[in-house]
């Protein structure tokens, strides 16, 4: 029903309502058996036992899972335990740092039961909002929160603050006249709507509309039904867990045929094809992820900055397109004034001060501590006056007020008769475009009104005449006035917004503003961004109707503002980005943010925002500053250089094991290592180093890179230094094998030992390499991270306890090693980490890394 193109009577008599005494309570029981309680759709209820298990939905970790039901059907009970082990141990760690995230949110949370004051049977009465129904009649005031959707009946300077909603930062001057049909939803001003807030005046409205039926509800409702994007880390390690799963089993399929081909014991070939599985799996991997990001997510919260979903963190990094909204978001979402054009200004100040409808509670402190009471617009011009020097206080000492004209929509002024050194003057202000009207000296001052507009300042004009006798009521006086000039106010841009925004710009990140406001307001705001913004790159709402997702897909890269957005339109405008590949973050603090906030690959709602924009969200600005974004984007890049080079790490290390398995069984050799040593490799001896790499400085440059669209975890060169790492590894571990076993004949036990301590050992060296993938050894700060010194002075204790405690001795099937054993063990990590700087210092030489 478009309520907005009736008359308030028709309304009510729809609703069956009667408007001068509302409904019956009977009435109200009935009404609310078929409409149910006012209350918006909400998300399923928090669940600690399914945020627990949501830890285990990871296609890594499935292949764990798996490697550890085949290992414990084959009674290698240890090699069972270490797997569950690490999958229990990252469950663990995930569910933590989420738990505290959603405890965070809970405690931000305001738990208020808004009530309002409704007409029943003839007697006003005061009921919580959820009681409302259909056909209530609410008596609306200054400071009150709008229970529900409602057609207005009477209205008296009613100003209603619908930003949450709408997102334009003026709050709108309401009526009661009927409007077209086609009426945005922004523009309706005979209506109210839930969840907004009365800025000024009273009003009373017939409610239309409750619940999942009013505009917030269908937003809430919308939310639901968008579907939550998963974040690139998800979908990379997707891939990237199928890569290995295929890999591992054809390299297993072909050996244990080869095998059986060769008439080798199937038993003991389906042994080495798990020996090879246990391998090739990074059992550790998981745990160091989470670490990784937890760390991540911990500085990001000290930054201010609340991140809800561990996998969210990495996004941040890979963010290439941020739409956000204008208000709240990149503006203070407040009025102030902006400029003052005048002949004179100190007088037009004077006037606006002195016709303004609001008042000073403590007028004997300093103007900083000034509570001022009425409207925005008048709050500013009272508090921005003072600071230059106007005083109310001083003024209304000096000047006698006779009489008061308040605002009134249809005249669109207010004025104040007064006397000022024994003479009499009517002061008036308001409308600019109304007063010039009535002033005998407009001319000079219609460009300076144009150019103001254009601006997309909300403009204030001032203008008095001289009385020359009392008598004359005020209204009769308003005409053949002297304009004295402008008052233009703005909504001021956030502290440090316009810096933040440069710097994404020159990370590579584009800023898209989205709003609800007018295209010359939005595109003011951003050109004092310093974004470079011409009329192609602007386009309204009404406009993207008219376009296809076709269309917006082609056109989406040229657009810098989206003015008069709707909710809908900013699903699609992220869903056109998404669709160029792009990996999108959506700023917002209104509820009509939230579908986008959902639909986005990472959403961040400003801290003051609403509690739907808050739930909906990844990320929460805790103090509002838009800068935390960049510092989260910042922290997001380093994140994710630590993840690589972790996992780079992690997988060269896997890769060898891998190979000298495979070489051993394709030369029908015993194999060099068992799968508990490797386990205890894979999971000892590598997890404390690769976490190390969650306490890496930032390199420099990080946010001065273009960000490079990847599909994969892997980039180039981390292919190049996985296999190279691995093949270096390899060669040396293999002629330790074959010299030690098949050229000296030496016992089996001892040999494995060799190659068991040659793979842990070469750990504490070639972890250095990994240091940075964008440089060499020679020209890193070796000691910047103390906790990777530490991880491989650790690494050379526990290899030394693997191989001299004697429980452990039983376990890994190993023997004690010499002076000189341990001296070979270390010449071979030398090696290693010289051999592997080679092919980096190829790709940063050849440039095909950023150094």
């Amino acid at each position: 029903m478009q309520w907005h193109s009736l008359s308030f009577k028709e309304a009510a008599k729809l609703l069956k309502t009667d408007i001068r005494s509302g409904l019956s309570e009977e009435e109200v029981k009935n009404r609310r058996k078929k409409f149910g309680m006012n209350r918006l759709p909400e998300e399923k209820t928090f669940s600690a036992l399914r945020l627990f298990l949501e830890q285990f939905k990871s296609p890594l970790i499935y292949i764990l899972l798996i490697a550890g039901v085949i290992t414990l059907f084959l009674k290698e009970y240890t090699d069972s335990i270490v797997i569950f082990l690490a999958v229990f141990i990252n469950a663990v760690f995930g569910f933590f740092e989420e738990n505290k995230a959603f405890k965070t949110l809970r405690a931000l949370k305001k738990i208020l039961k808004v009530k309002a004051v409704v007409l029943r049977e003839g007697n006003k009465k005061v009921v919580f909002q959820e009681e409302i129904v259909p056909g209530d009649i609410i008596i609306l005031n200054a400071g009150d929160k709008v229970p529900a959707d409602g057609r207005l009946i009477e209205t008296k300077r009613l100003k209603v603050n619908e930003s949450i909603l709408t997102g334009e930062w003026i709050p709108t001057s309401k009526t009661n006249k009927i409007l077209p049909e086609n009426t945005p939803l922004a523009d309706r001003d005979n209506m109210v709507y839930m969840g907004t807030i009365v800025e000024d005046g009273q009003g009373k409205a017939v409610v239309t509309e409750t619940g999942k039926n009013t505009e917030i509800g269908k937003i809430a409702s919308l939310v639901k039904e968008t579907r939550e994007e998963k974040t690139p880390l998800q979908k990379r390690l997707a891939r990237f867990s199928k890569v290995i799963g295929m890999m591992i089993g054809v390299i297993c399929f072909f050996l244990f045929f080869g095998g059986m081909i060769r008439g080798t014991d199937p038993l003991v070939m389906f042994e080495a094809a798990v020996a090879i599985a246990v391998g090739g799996i990074p059992e550790a991997l998981p745990v160091v992820m989470t670490v990784i990001l937890v760390i991540g997510m911990e500085r990001i919260l000290k930054n201010k900055g609340l991140v809800r979903r561990l996998s969210s963190v990495e996004t941040l990094g890979s963010a290439t397109v941020i739409c956000t909204d204008k208000t709240k978001t990149l503006t203070e979402g407040k009025m102030e004034i902006g400029e003052i054009k005048a002949v004179n200004k100190k007088l037009a100040l004077e006037i606006a001060v002195l016709t303004a409808d609001a008042f000073i509670e403590n007028p004997h402190l300093p103007v900083d501590k000034w509570v001022v009471r009425g409207s925005p617009t008048d709050r500013a011009i009272i508090i921005g006056a003072g600071e230059l020097g106007v005083l109310k206080p001083e003024l209304e000492k000096k000047i006698k007020i006779i009489s008061h004209l308040p605002f009134d929509p249809s005249s669109k002024f207010l004025a104040t008769l007064l006397e000022k050194d024994g003479a009499l003057f009517l002061y008036v202000c308001g409308a600019p475009e109304r007063l010039l009207e009535l002033s005998k000296n407009k001319k000079p001052f219609l460009k300076t009104l144009d150019r103001l507009t254009e601006a997309g300042l909300r403009v204030i004009g001032t203008a008095y005449k001289k009385i020359n006798k009392k008598g004359k009521k005020i209204e009769e006086e308003i005409k053949n006035l002297n304009f004295v000039g402008f008052i233009a106010l703005k909504d001021p841009l956030r502290k440090g917004v316009k810096e933040a925004i440069k710097i994404c710009e020159n990370a590579g990140v584009k800023p898209i503003i989205i709003t609800g406001d007018h295209k010359k307001t939005a595109k003011a705001v951003a050109q004092e961004l310093g974004m470079e913004i011409e009329d192609e790159n602007i386009i309204e709402g009404k406009d993207l109707d008219g376009m296809t997702d076709e269309e917006l897909m082609k056109k989406v890269k040229e657009i810098k503002i989206y003015a008069r957005a709707e909710p809908r339109h900013k699903i699609r405008i992220v869903n056109a980005w998404q669709s160029n590949g792009e990996v999108v973050a959506m700023v917002g603090d209104g509820v009509n943010d939230a579908p986008a906030l959902k639909k986005a690959d990472i959403g961040v709602a400003v801290g003051s925002g609403s509690e739907v924009a808050k739930e909906t969200s990844d990320l929460i600005l805790l103090n509002d500053s838009f800068s935390i974004i960049v510092k989260a984007i910042e922290q997001g890049r380093v994140i994710l250089d630590n993840l690589r080079k972790s996992i780079a790490y992690i997988l060269a290390d896997s890769f060898t094991s891998t190979l000298l398995i495979g070489l051993s069984i394709i030369f029908g050799w015993p194999l060099p290592i068992l799968p508990a040593q490797i386990l205890w490799n894979n999971f000892v001896e590598d997890t404390l180093p690769d976490i190390a790499y969650a306490f890496e400085p930032k390199e420099r440059g990080v946010m001065k890179r273009k960000v490079k669209h990847s599909k994969t975890l892997l980039t180039k060169e981390m292919k190049v230094l996985i296999f190279g790492t691995g093949l270096v590894d390899e060669i040396l571990t293999f002629f330790l094998f074959w010299f030690l076993w098949g050229y000296l004949g030496m016992d089996l036990k001892y040999v494995r030992t060799m190659v068991f301590g040659a793979i842990c050992i070469d750990t504490a060296f070639v972890i250095y390499c990994y240091k940075s993938l964008r440089k060499n050894i020679w020209r890193m700060d070796i000691f910047s991270n103390k906790i990777l010194i530490l991880s491989s002075l650790v690494v050379f204790i526990v290899f030394a306890l693997a191989v001299y405690a004697p429980p452990l001795q039983i376990l890994l099937k190993t023997v004690p090693l010499s002076i000189l054993d341990w001296s070979i063990l270390i010449l071979i990590g030398v090696v290693s980490m010289a051999l592997i700087e080679i092919p980096k210092w190829y790709f940063i030489s050849k440039k095909e890394i950023e150094v």
